[in-house]
């Protein structure tokens, strides 16, 4: 008997017995024998003069590793879940450009070679997550929230997380008496980018850039210490910071329902605006908190002159607190004392949509402020899928050269309901708007989160012989895809009324506006 008709012969009963195990095995193991016998045997090839012993006793060394690879296999099928389907080496990631159809049978040769990039099997993913572990020497853990990763160290000490948010917004107004307010505008209410994390317990911080209207400007920037005595926890932050003053305006720009925050929020505010560096201490309870805030200028401002000083305070409380139930009340005020040289005192505030600027209601020009005091007060509530909130502030500009004051009345009525049944956005901690927490995402199957709103706003500025007026009704539907992101689309009905300037009389007419947000 020849040596090429024993090591046939043995071949074809290995692969016998191989084609009794799974396809996998079949074409792995197959491959192994017929490669270890051609390239174990030279002879095969090249004469028939091989030594019978030493042929079988290669046969039989390569038998006992196709013994230990079948081992091997079984050995990773075993450690498989339940139900989890084994990885087909024919199972492969789709280059661009080319397709695969569908096969009840095992994929076509063709579709294997028109593909190059292999999925791992659950060995390799396994060895793989061992060398990353392996390579995370530092022990950081992560874990999925909002949107973005946050970061903790392995005693938890140390967390980190990034901040974004972008909000683009576009409107068109008709109706009016003059063409140069019939316009159609977009813009960026917000693009931003930061930081926030904490060491320890007790010390943390927050740093946020806007490069909305193509500026770069910083926003938030602060660090803090909170800690807790009893039931009541409290927190001190020192640096550039969101004011707290009024419902919506303690509210940041993603969280209010409405495009554009109402007028109470807009105009009964201290002339350094929205920010401040500023000290604030704030309390917590089960039912509310307060503030108080001691800020200077803004951020940015002049540093030639002492900063302007302004002292702020706010309370908010939930005597009705339930599960599907709130009732809320607040009030707020601040008295802001004026640099020298502060500037102008000037006020032009929205009033039929933010992007639209020549559609606002004017003070007219005013400059030789000495202090501001303004005061507010804030009453609403949800009862399930509903909510309404009623807002109203009243400020003071105190002029110098014995001229009377400017004085600004504003206030709005706004409501909701959210067809789909989820609870309103409402942060029972600061007494804020705040992001919604959506039962069925889209990204899930679902449809979203639907919320119908409505607004009357009015605005009153007097004292001043230039002093304009206005009001606004605003109709809308917010689609919340997610907890990140929502689509929003306002129509508005505006009238305005100035002395001076451009448009010094009445006129009214419409604004529709849209606009897509996402916050991480």
């Amino acid at each position: 008997m020849s040596s090429k008709y024993l090591c046939t012969q043995i071949l074809i009963r290995v692969v016998g017995k191989i084609r009794e195990h799974h396809e996998m095995k079949n074409t792995l193991l197959a491959g192994t024998a017929l490669v270890a016998v051609l390239f174990a045997s030279p002879g095969f090839a090249q004469t028939e003069s091989v030594d019978q012993a030493d042929l079988a006793a290669l046969v039989r060394a390569q038998a006992g590793e196709i013994a230990a690879l079948r081992a091997r296999l079984d050995a990773i099928e075993a450690a498989k879940p339940v139900g989890t389907a084994a990885p087909s080496p024919s199972a492969a990631v789709r280059t661009p450009g080319v397709s695969r159809r569908a096969s009840t049978d095992g994929d076509s040769a063709s579709e294997l070679f028109a593909t190059n990039i292999v999925q791992p099997g659950l060995a390799e993913q396994t060895a793989d997550q061992a060398r990353a572990e392996a390579n995370n020497t530092a022990g950081v853990t992560t874990e999925w929230k909002g949107g973005l990763p946050a970061f903790y160290s392995p005693d938890g000490k140390y967390r980190f997380k990034m901040r974004g948010r972008i909000i683009a917004h576009t409107s068109s107004t008709f109706g009016s008496d003059y063409d140069a307010r019939n316009i159609t505008t977009t813009g960026m209410r917000a693009l931003r980018i930061g930081i926030e994390g904490s060491a320890g317990p007790n010390f943390f911080y927050q740093f946020e850039n806007d490069f909305a209207d193509n500026v770069s400007d910083v926003g938030t920037a602060f660090v803090g210490w909170r800690d807790k005595v009893g039931d009541i926890s409290y927190d001190v932050r020192f640096g550039n910071m969101f004011n707290d003053r009024s419902f919506e305006g303690s509210s940041g720009s993603d969280a209010p329902p409405f495009l554009e925050r109402n007028v109470v929020a807009t105009s009964i505010i201290p002339q350094r605006g929205f920010y401040g560096i500023s000290l604030m201490p704030r309390v917590f309870w089960k039912s509310g908190h307060a503030s108080l805030t001691l800020s200077g200028d803004y951020i940015d401002n002049r540093q030639v002159v002492s900063d302007s000083q302004t002292l702020m305070g706010r309370i908010h409380w939930n005597p009705v607190k339930t599960e599907r139930t709130t009732l809320h009340l607040g009030a707020w005020g601040f008295d802001e004392q004026l640099a020298e040289g502060a500037g102008s005192l000037t006020r032009n505030t929205v009033i039929g949509g933010r992007f639209n600027g020549a559609l606002r209601v004017s003070s007219g020009t005013l400059t030789g402020g000495t202090g501001t005091r303004g005061y507010g007060v804030e009453a609403g509530g949800y009862a399930g899928p509903f909510w309404v909130m009623g807002e109203a502030g009243k400020r003071n500009a105190e002029l110098d050269a014995g001229r009377p004051d400017f004085v600004s009345e504003a206030w709005s009525l706004s409501s909701g309901y959210f067809l789909t049944g989820e609870l309103p956005p409402y942060n029972a901690h600061l007494g804020t708007f705040a992001q919604p927490r959506v039962l069925r995402p889209v990204l899930d199957g679902g449809p979203g989160a639907i919320e119908l709103l409505a607004r009357y706003e009015n605005i009153d500025y007097s004292g001043v012989p230039t002093a304009g007026e206005g009001w606004a009704a605003t109709a809308g539907v917010n689609w919340y895809l997610d907890n990140v992101i929502r689509l929003q689309f306002n129509l508005i009905h505006w009238n305005a009324e100035n002395r001076s300037g451009a448009y010094p009389t009445e006129d009214s007419g419409q604004t529709v506006s849209a606009g897509v947000g996402v916050t991480f």
